[in-house]
C-alpha cells in the first residue's frame, strides 16, 4: 500500500463536479476504468462517454449487463463488476464513502486497498473519508472541491404546497407509492425512481421528469448516489430506513448525500421535510448546509485472500479478522449465508472435494438475491444451478427456457411486474457469467429482451397509476403564463395542448366529468383561459348566422344548431319576450352582449313574422272605439279568445265595428273568436311559449302535432292551454276550433230536439269513427242514444249519400258571426264511417212487403241471407256542455222536427193553427242588441256562456 503512484482523493460535498472531473481525467489517458455505486449511474456515465468517444471503445459491465467491444479502451462498471487483473492507465472509484456501508462496504474497501491505475488513481467521495484514506493509503494526495451552489434548509412543507421541480424521498416502496398517489391527485403526477427499477424503467421515468411532463419526483435514497437530475428542492418524507437488519435513523451525512441532489451547477437548492416528519433540529440542518460531518472512523472489510480447498476452509477465510484498526469485519452478506446453507447439504459437500468445485460453489453463491423472497428459497435455487454446472458444465437450455418463459408476462399490477423484473435479473446475471450457459449470446439477448419488455410495462403501469398527464400538462402551461392552444372539434369536444378537457356547448364550457375534485379546478382554469379566443370567434359566427340556424324550443329555450345559447323570459308585453343568454363569465361582457343582441333580434323577427296579422291590427289607426278595445283584447289573448269570455263585448259591437275587425281576418265563431292564420303550426307553437311566459308557468304545454283535427283532451294543463293550442276540450278529446265551427254550421241544420244522425261530412271533418264522434258530441252537450238496425244495402244508400253530400256542400252559413273554417279536415280514420240517415231508408209499404219474404227466418236454421246489423246513434240536445254545466240555459231544451231545424224554446211565435203538419219559428224583430240566432242548436250553451261573467 505504500508504493502507490499518484493516488488522488477528490473529496467534497455533492454538486462539486467530481464525477465529471473523473471522466475528463480518464479520457485524457489511453485506457481507463471507473467503478460506480449503481448500475443506473453506470448507464448514465456510459452514455456520456459513448457520446464523446463512440460505442466501439467503451464497455459497460454490471451484474446484469455486459457490453464489451473488441477494441475496448474505457470500462464503465459497477464497483462489484470491475474486472480484475487488467492493466489500465487510469482507475477511479466513485462514492468511496460507501466503504462504511454495512451491506456493500467491504467491496468498496477492497477496491480502495487493491485497485490501482498504472498512472493515475482517483477516489471520489465525501470529505469524511480523508482520515481512513490517509491511514490506509499512505502518500495519497487530496483535492478539495467546493460545492458550486448553495444548499439551504427550508423547513417543513405540505406536499400540496411543494413547488415544482421537487423530489420527495421515501425509504420504502409503500411510502413512495403513497406519496406518488397524493401528488397525482393534487399536482398532476410524479415520476418514480427506485434502486430496484431496471435502468430502462428508471431512465424512462427520469426522462419524463427531465422533459417536464411531470414536475415532481418521488424516489428512494437511490437518487443520492450521483444521479444528475434537475431538482430544485428535496423533501424527506421519512428520516429512518431499514438497513437490511433493523430500522435506524439516517445520519446527517447520509441526509446530506440525498439533500445535495437539489441545485445543480450554479443553481441553488433547498431541502426540508414533509408529511408527518418533524422538522430537522438546528444542528443537523446547519451541518448539512455547511457540509460538516463526523469523520468516518471504521470501514467494512472482508478478506479477499480466500481458501478454496474445502467449504469449511472457504468459510474460515471469509470470516478472518482484519489486520488494521480502521477496518472492521463485515457482517454476513447474502453470499456467505448461502454458502453456509449449501455447506449443510451432504450432496453439495460430496461434490466439493477439490478447489475448482469449491470455487464454482462460491461463484454460484455470489448470485445476488434479486428476488428477496427468503434465504432458504434463494439457497434452493442456487443448489439447482450448482448441480447443473457441476454435473454438466452448463445450465440446460430447456430448463433455462422454462424459467424465463414463466417470467415473460406483462399482465398484472405494478407489484406483479416488479417481481417478475426482479426474477429476470437473476437470469440476466446468470447469462452474463462466462461458461454457465451453452449459447451465451443467445441467452444474454433473450434475458435482455424480457427485461426490456418488463421494464417498459412497468414504466407504463407506473405512469398510468401515478401520472395524470392532462393535469400535469395544464399546470405546467399555466405556470409558464403563456397562451395555451385550445382546439374544438365538430362535436364541441375541447382539447387544450392536446389533452381532452371537456365540451363546449354554445358559449358554455362543461369540463370532463371524469376529472377528480382535485384536478377539476386546474382543468377549468386552463380550459377557460385557452378558450377565450374561441368565444369571440363563436360570437362573431353566431351574430352573422341566418335565422334558419336558430330556433326556440317548446320550453322557451334558444338553440343555435344543437347548442343551447339562451332562453326566453317574460317581457312587459306577451308579444315582446326578452332573452337571457347562456355565456360563461370568462367569455367577457363583449361576447355576452353580442350574443344577447343577436338572440333578441331573432325572437323579435320571429314574433313579427308569425304574428303579423295581430301586429297589423294593433297598428291600424282606423280602428276606434269599441272595435279598438276589442282588438286590444284579442291581441292580449294572442289571437284566440273563447267567446264566453267576451260575450258582452261581442254583443256591444255594431256591424261596422265587426266589419272593420273582419278585414283583419277575425272570425266570430260560436265558441271562439280567432284569426285562422294564427292557428297554423308555427304561430301556435310560438303562442304557447309566449302565453306560458306571460303566465309564469314552470313547465310549458307542448304544441299539438300539426294536421290533427282532434287530439286527446289536454287534462292537467293550465287553464286556457287548450285554447292557446287552438283546440276546445269536448269529452275525452279536444277538437280544433276552426273545425268545431264548421261542425257547428252543419249541426245548425239538424233537428236537435227530435234527434238526428251523424252525416258523412260530420265524421269526415273530425276524422273520427262513429263511436268517437258520439263521445265528442257528448262533450259538446248532446245526448247520444245508441241503437242497432238492419244495414241498408250499399246500392240503395249510395244515391242518398251523394245527394246528402252535395246538399251539405251547398249549405250556406246560417250565422253571420260564424265564418267557414279555412283548413281542410283530414279523412276519417275508418273506411266506413258514415251511416245513412233514417229518412234515406226505404219505408214504403211496398218495400216492406217485398222485403218480408226475404227476412223470414227459421228459428232452427238461420238463413244465409240474414241482414247485417249496424250500430247508429241518435243525437239530441240534452244538457249544457261541461264548460257551462251548472249555469241556467237560456231558452230551454232544443226542439223541432226534421227539415225545419231544432230551435230553442223561447218567446217566438207559437204553433200555427191547423194541427200537427209543422211548426214555424221566427226571430224577434231586430233590436239594438243582436240576439243569439234561435236557429242555432247551440243557443242554450251560448246563452249560458253569455251569463257567465
Amino acid at each position: 500500500m505504500s508504493g502507490d503512484a499518484r493516488v488522488v482523493a477528490v473529496l467534497g460535498p455533492t454538486n462539486t463536479g467530481k464525477t465529471t472531473y473523473a471522466i475528463e481525467r480518464m479520457l485524457g489517458h489511453r485506457t481507463g476504468v471507473i467503478g460506480l455505486p449503481l448500475r443506473l449511474l453506470a448507464r448514465e456515465v456510459y452514455d456520456r462517454i459513448v457520446a464523446l468517444r463512440g460505442p466501439s471503445v467503451v464497455a459497460l459491465v454490471t451484474g446484469e449487463e455486459r457490453i464489451v467491444p473488441p477494441r475496448t479502451q474505457y470500462w464503465v462498471c459497477t464497483v462489484e463488476a470491475m474486472p480484475e487483473g487488467i492493466g489500465v492507465d487510469f482507475l477511479a472509484i466513485d462514492e468511496i464513502q460507501l466503504c462504511a456501508d454495512p451491506e456493500r462496504g467491504h467491496v468498496f474497501t477492497d477496491r480502495l486497498l487493491r485497485a490501482r491505475g498504472l498512472h493515475e488513481t482517483l477516489f471520489l467521495g465525501a470529505d469524511t473519508m480523508r482520515g481512513p484514506i490517509g491511514a490506509l493509503v499512505p502518500g495519497a494526495q487530496y483535492m478539495r472541491r467546493e460545492r458550486m451552489s448553495q444548499l439551504v434548509y427550508s423547513g417543513q412543507k405540505k406536499v400540496s404546497r411543494m413547488r415544482p421541480r421537487s423530489a420527495i424521498v421515501g425509504f420504502s416502496v409503500d411510502n413512495v407509492y403513497a406519496i406518488a398517489e397524493l401528488i397525482k391527485r393534487q399536482r398532476g403526477g410524479a415520476a418514480v425512481v427506485m434502486g430496484a427499477l431496471s435502468p430502462r424503467t428508471r431512465n424512462a421515468q427520469v426522462d419524463m421528469y427531465q422533459n417536464g411532463e411531470v414536475d415532481f419526483l418521488v424516489a428512494t435514497d437511490a437518487i443520492g448516489m450521483g444521479l444528475n437530475l434537475d431538482i430544485d428542492h428535496v423533501a424527506f418524507s421519512s428520516l429512518t430506513k431499514f438497513d437490511g437488519r433493523r430500522m435506524r435513523p439516517l445520519a446527517p451525512n447520509e441526509l446530506a448525500q440525498i439533500a445535495g441532489r437539489a441545485g445543480r451547477g450554479q443553481k441553488d437548492g433547498t431541502f426540508g421535510v414533509t408529511g408527518d416528519v418533524r422538522p430537522l433540529d438546528d444542528g443537523t440542518a446547519q451541518a448539512i448546509m455547511d457540509h460538516r460531518f463526523t469523520p468516518v472512523q471504521k470501514l467494512q472489510w472482508r478478506n479477499h485472500a480466500l481458501q478454496f480447498g474445502t467449504i469449511d476452509a472457504l468459510v474460515r477465510s471469509l470470516e478472518a479478522p482484519p489486520d488494521h484498526e480502521v477496518l472492521v469485519r463485515a457482517r454476513e452478506a447474502d453470499d456467505v449465508i448461502a454458502l453456509k446453507s449449501l455447506g449443510e447439504s451432504a450432496e453439495v459437500v460430496a461434490r466439493c472435494t477439490d478447489g475448482p468445485s469449491v470455487k464454482l460453489l462460491w461463484d454460484v453463491c455470489r448470485v445476488p438475491d434479486f428476488r428477496g423472497i427468503s434465504h432458504q428459497e434463494h439457497s434452493s435455487l442456487l443448489d439447482v444451478i450448482f448441480r447443473y454446472l457441476h454435473e454438466r458444465g452448463s445450465i440446460p437450455n430447456d430448463w433455462m427456457a422454462r424459467q424465463i418463459k414463466r417470467i415473460d408476462r406483462t399482465d398484472g399490477d405494478i407489484d406483479a411486474v416488479s417481481k417478475r423484473l426482479a426474477f429476470i435479473r437473476t437470469w440476466t446475471y446468470v447469462a452474463q457469467r462466462k461458461g454457465w450457459v451453452d449459447d451465451i449470446d443467445h441467452w444474454r439477448s433473450e434475458t435482455r429482451h424480457v427485461e426490456d419488455r418488463l421494464s417498459d410495462a412497468l414504466h407504463e403501469k407506473l405512469t398510468q397509476r401515478f401520472v395524470d398527464r392532462r393535469t400535469s400538462v395544464l399546470l405546467r402551461r399555466l405556470g409558464q403564463k403563456e397562451a395555451m392552444v385550445a382546439e374544438v372539434n365538430d362535436n364541441g369536444e375541447v382539447t387544450v395542448e392536446g389533452e381532452f378537457v371537456g365540451k363546449l356547448d354554445g358559449f358554455r364550457f362543461s369540463q370532463d366529468k371524469g376529472a377528480g375534485a382535485a384536478e377539476a379546478k386546474t382543468i377549468k382554469s386552463a380550459a377557460l383561459q385557452a378558450l377565450a379566443p374561441h368565444f369571440h370567434l363563436r360570437a362573431d359566427r353566431f351574430y352573422n348566422a341566418p335565422d334558419t340556424e336558430i330556433d326556440f324550443t317548446e320550453q322557451g329555450g334558444l338553440m343555435w344548431g344543437s347548442s343551447a345559447v339562451g332562453k326566453l323570459v317574460a317581457g312587459s308585453d306577451p308579444l315582446k319576450p326578452q332573452v337571457e343568454v347562456f355565456v360563461d363569465d370568462v367569455a367577457g361582457p363583449e361576447v355576452a352582449q353580442k350574443v344577447q343582441r343577436r338572440a333578441q333580434h331573432f325572437i323579435d323577427r320571429k314574433v313579427a313574422a308569425l304574428f303579423e296579422p295581430l301586429l297589423n291590427m294593433e297598428r291600424d289607426e282606423a280602428l276606434t272605439g269599441l272595435a279598438k278595445g276589442f282588438a286590444f283584447r284579442l291581441i292580449e289573448a294572442l289571437g284566440v279568445l273563447p267567446r264566453a269570455a267576451v260575450a258582452d263585448e261581442v254583443k256591444a259591437l255594431d256591424q261596422d265595428a265587426r266589419g272593420a275587425l273582419r278585414k283583419h281576418g277575425i272570425r266570430f265563431g260560436q265558441f271562439t273568436i280567432f284569426m285562422p292564420l294564427l292557428l297554423k303550426p308555427a304561430p301556435t307553437r310560438l303562442r304557447l311559449v309566449l302565453w306560458s311566459l306571460s303566465k309564469g308557468l314552470g313547465e310549458f304545454p307542448e304544441s299539438p302535432p300539426p294536421g290533427l283535427v282532434t287530439i286527446p283532451a289536454m287534462t292537467g294543463a293550465a287553464d286556457g292551454a287548450n285554447t292557446m293550442a287552438g283546440y276546445r276540450n269536448a269529452g275525452e278529446r279536444a277538437i280544433r276550433i276552426d273545425m268545431l265551427e264548421r261542425l257547428a254550421d252543419m249541426l245548425r241544420a239538424e233537428d236537435s230536439r227530435g234527434g238526428f244522425e251523424a252525416k258523412a261530412d260530420m265524421l269526415s271533418i273530425t276524422g273520427m269513427t262513429l263511436e268517437q264522434f258520439a263521445g265528442l258530441m257528448a262533450g259538446l252537450g248532446y245526448k247520444a242514444e245508441k241503437g242497432e238496425r238492419a244495414k241498408v244495402k250499399l246500392a240503395a244508400a249510395e244515391p242518398s249519400d251523394a245527394a246528402a253530400s252535395d246538399a251539405q256542400d251547398d249549405t250556406p252559413t246560417a250565422d253571420a258571426d260564424t265564418a267557414d273554417a279555412s283548413a281542410e279536415a283530414p279523412a276519417a280514420e275508418e273506411t266506413e264511417v258514415a251511416e245513412p240517415a233514417p229518412v234515406e231508408v226505404e219505408t214504403s209499404e211496398a218495400a216492406q212487403s217485398d222485403a218480408a219474404p226475404e227476412t223470414e227466418q227459421s228459428e232452427d236454421a238461420p238463413s244465409e241471407d240474414a241482414p247485417e246489423v249496424e250500430v247508429f246513434y241518435t243525437f239530441t240536445w240534452g244538457r249544457a256542455p261541461a264548460a257551462n254545466r251548472g249555469r241556467p240555459a237560456q231558452g230551454g231544451k232544443p226542439r223541432g222536427k226534421g227539415g225545419q231545424g231544432g230551435k230553442p224554446k223561447g218567446k217566438g211565435k207559437g204553433p200555427r193553427k191547423g194541427g200537427d203538419k209543422g211548426q214555424n219559428f221566427s226571430a224577434r224583430p231586430p233590436r239594438k242588441e243582436k240576439p243569439i240566432d234561435p236557429d242555432n242548436p247551440f243557443a242554450a250553451a251560448l246563452m249560458g256562456l253569455k251569463d257567465n261573467k
